[in-house]
């Protein structure tokens, strides 16, 4: 990986707010399955699998929160090292009020579909689409995709 450009913390409000509550929503559906619970069994198994469901969630948004992002003139990587998309496969940038992105975030539309994946909280992908935001610093984010249009210009200018 070479210099890093921009980069992309998880804000620590944000971060506490979503995992405190996902797990407030883990322990009242946990709660309401074993001490209320209702009187068809279908509704209980239904809460008590819906309650464990939103605890697994809420542990793999604490480990997607404690990683940040990292923009190269290679490409978009998180803090680990993993690739989430190559500069030469990004074809375009979107961040406009009612486009389809994360809270706080962009997306990025890439030449080629790559398999499905998701950091709760910090990125998505889905087919040719590369979502970042959510519990992301709004200000990091707008720099980091300011920096991703201006490398887009400046490699669409270069190929002209």
């Amino acid at each position: 990986m070479s210099d890093t450009m921009a980069s992309l913390r998880i804000s620590t409000a944000r971060r506490v707010f979503g995992l405190l509550t996902l797990g407030l929503l883990a322990v009242l559906l946990l709660y309401v399955a074993t001490i209320s619970p209702p009187a068809a069994l279908g509704w209980r198994v239904f809460l008590l699998g819906l309650g464990l469901s939103v605890l697994v969630l809420t542990e793999a948004m604490r480990r997607a929160t404690a990683r940040g992002l990292i923009l190269t003139r290679e490409g978009l990587f998180d803090t680990e090292g993993q690739r989430l998309a190559a500069m030469d496969d990004v074809t375009g940038l979107s961040r406009g009020l009612f486009a389809m992105k994360p809270s706080n975030g962009f997306t990025l539309y890439l030449t080629r579909p790559d398999r499905a994946a998701w950091a709760p909280g910090v990125w998505w992908r889905l087919g040719r689409r590369l979502g970042v935001g959510g519990v992301t610093s709004a200000a990091e984010a707008r720099m980091m995709a300011d920096m991703i249009a201006a490398m887009l210009a400046e490699r669409d200018a270069d190929r002209s």
